[in-house]
């Protein structure tokens, strides 16, 4: 009879497993996608939040990058660790992208970026990075916002970081691009086209005017740009769940030599935002969550990049 009674037992345990397998399967996380604007050496901020990311265990599913956020997002999602991607910061100066010329196009091309994310990066296209990325630009001649997320990762990002007036624009497949600020000032929208559940935007907000006359051409297009994306940030902002802006009013756009006081900043804010972020881990990916994200921009669903990068 105790061995008759073993077996019901083993049976009516074996019949809850069962049950419990069978029944409604686990809650999935939301997909977190992080967005990168763009701000020069403003951008490494970015590295101090995604820095926080990892301290803290939260998932980062997918990257899209503007500008330099396009640079540092390609460094990250194609494996460099947050301690090599500091160590890179603190090498960076203006010249280490740039190169003065002469041109109609604009004071300076940014070719030298080539060698740079060469030597850098440890893949060299978006298949083969660890986490999903979209790089924007924009179209020269139309104004079309171009996504990049397949093949080759270098000239995307060349492409998102030349500035217009100052970089010359860059060539892909025939079309002339410029800075992917111009359409996506933060990639929040091209997250949600990738299939981000939950977004998190980083904005660097920066005046490039520091009151009374400008003091160069640049001074005159920078702050042209800084309005105009201000005028435009209902666009972006209204496709994310969580806006972040780390505290870089102080910095010049080619503060390149105070990456590490720009990095803390990045820290800062993201940690203070990191309760609003654990939320989205307590709660099941289909939920609804307090958001102002329009319902047709959170169903959107990954589809092919508009223009292959070749």
């Amino acid at each position: 009879m105790k061995s008759f009674g073993k077996i019901i037992r083993s049976v009516q345990a074996f019949g809850r497993e069962i049950s419990r397998k069978g029944g409604a399967p686990e809650p999935r996380l939301p997909a977190i996608g992080v967005a990168l604007g763009g701000g020069f050496a403003r951008g490494m901020a970015h590295i101090g939040v995604l820095k926080v990311l990892e301290e803290e265990g939260i998932p980062v599913r997918i990257v899209a990058g503007t500008s330099v956020g396009a640079l540092i997002g390609a460094c990250y999602c194609g494996g460099l660790s947050i301690a090599e991607l500091e160590k890179v910061a603190r090498s960076c100066r203006f010249t280490t992208f740039a190169r003065w010329t002469v041109s109609r196009y604009g004071f300076a091309s940014n070719d030298r970026m080539v060698s740079f994310l060469t030597r850098t990066l440890k893949v060299k296209t978006f298949e083969e990075l660890r986490i999903p990325l979209g790089v924007t630009a924009t179209d020269f001649n139309t104004g079309e916002g171009i996504v990049f997320h397949s093949g080759s990762i270098i000239d995307p990002v060349r492409a998102s970081c030349a500035y217009p007036g100052m970089f010359l624009p860059v060539e892909i497949r025939g079309r002339f691009l410029v800075d992917g600020m111009l359409s996506h000032p933060v990639p929040t929208r091209p997250l949600r086209e990738m299939g981000a559940d939950r977004v998190l935007a980083v904005h660097l907000r920066g005046a490039w005017s520091k009151g009374g006359a400008p003091r160069h051409l640049f001074d005159v297009i920078g702050q042209s740009f800084a309005i105009a994306q201000d005028a435009m940030s209902s666009l972006w902002r209204g496709a994310a769940d969580l806006v972040i802006e780390p505290d870089v009013a102080g910095f010049a756009y080619d503060d390149f030599k105070r990456a590490g006081e720009l990095m803390k900043a990045g820290e800062v804010a993201m940690r203070q935002a990191l309760p609003e972020v654990r939320k989205w881990l307590e709660t099941p990916a289909d939920a609804p969550v307090p958001t102002k994200v329009p319902a047709k921009a959170r169903r959107a669903v990954a589809r092919p990049a508009p223009m292959p990068a070749d």
